[in-house]
């Protein structure tokens, strides 16, 4: 559980939604106004989506953030949406380094900090994700991957106001598959430990989410392992019962 630190769930719709889904979107507004304050909620749809479901979320407690960004301004980068196009939409932030990004698109942890940049310049908060790979994990690796990607993927002059990092083993999103809490603590705890030898007390103050198959039947036990502040939400954040029904493990 978080120690000083407003704990966070946000919903990453990934590539699923369309302007129907505003009904959806709506209840998961609704279902919030009956939730703690104790909790901040932030949902990513596709960026065809952002625009319209910033306006439907102004003045409710649910924030609105983007998937991905290009690390330029502007540009001839076909296909691409800039930091400062998501902020203008509404965002005020942005998930980057995502396994999928990773994985499917071959970014590195150069291209990812250079997002993370993207998304300070155009003043949104970055959500960095790291997380390794089942094999990665069974050779013993997962502190040395889950390291390397914290030193290459975070830049200098983070804060809290302007990074959330998630951890996200790669092998458990969207398997239904989850590390035990014991496992959990292990890796958000040596996160939380690289944070501070690098930024100091800055670094304690870092949210750190914990993804991978959340949903509402496990979210309590993993959102009180020690150093997790919350969620990062894939399927389960498609469903306003589901996503509503995780934030609901901080009350």
């Amino acid at each position: 559980m978080s120690q000083g630190r407003r704990p966070l769930v946000a919903g990453n719709w990934k590539m699923n939604g369309l302007k129907a889904s505003a009904a959806e979107f709506v209840r998961i507004i609704r279902g919030a106004a009956g939730l703690s304050r104790n909790v901040d909620l932030l949902v990513c749809p596709p960026a065809t989506l952002v625009s319209a479901f910033a306006t439907d979320a102004h003045g409710s407690l649910v924030a609105i953030g983007g998937q991905d960004c290009h690390p330029e301004p502007s540009g001839a980068f076909t296909g691409d949406v800039a930091a400062e196009m998501l902020a203008d939409a509404g965002a005020t932030a942005v998930i980057v380094g995502h396994s999928e990004r990773r994985s499917y698109h071959g970014e590195d942890d150069v291209q990812v900090a250079a997002k993370a940049r993207a998304a300070w310049r155009a003043g949104l908060m970055a959500i960095v994700c790291v997380g390794e790979t089942k094999d990665q994990r069974n050779e013993g690796r997962t502190l040395a991957v889950v390291g390397a990607q914290l030193a290459g993927s975070v830049p200098d002059g983070a804060s809290p106001d302007k990074l959330v990092i998630a951890y996200e083993p790669v092998w458990a999103i969207g398997t239904g598959l989850t590390p035990t809490p014991s496992d959990v603590a292990e890796v958000h705890g040596f996160i939380r430990e690289r944070l501070a030898a690098r930024f100091g007390a800055t670094g304690q103050g870092m949210r750190l989410l914990y993804g991978g198959s959340v949903k509402p039947s496990n979210a309590a036990e993993l959102m009180a392992v020690a150093n997790v502040d919350g969620a990062l939400v894939g399927g389960a954040s498609l469903k306003a019962d589901d996503f509503i029904g995780i934030a609901r493990a901080y009350g």
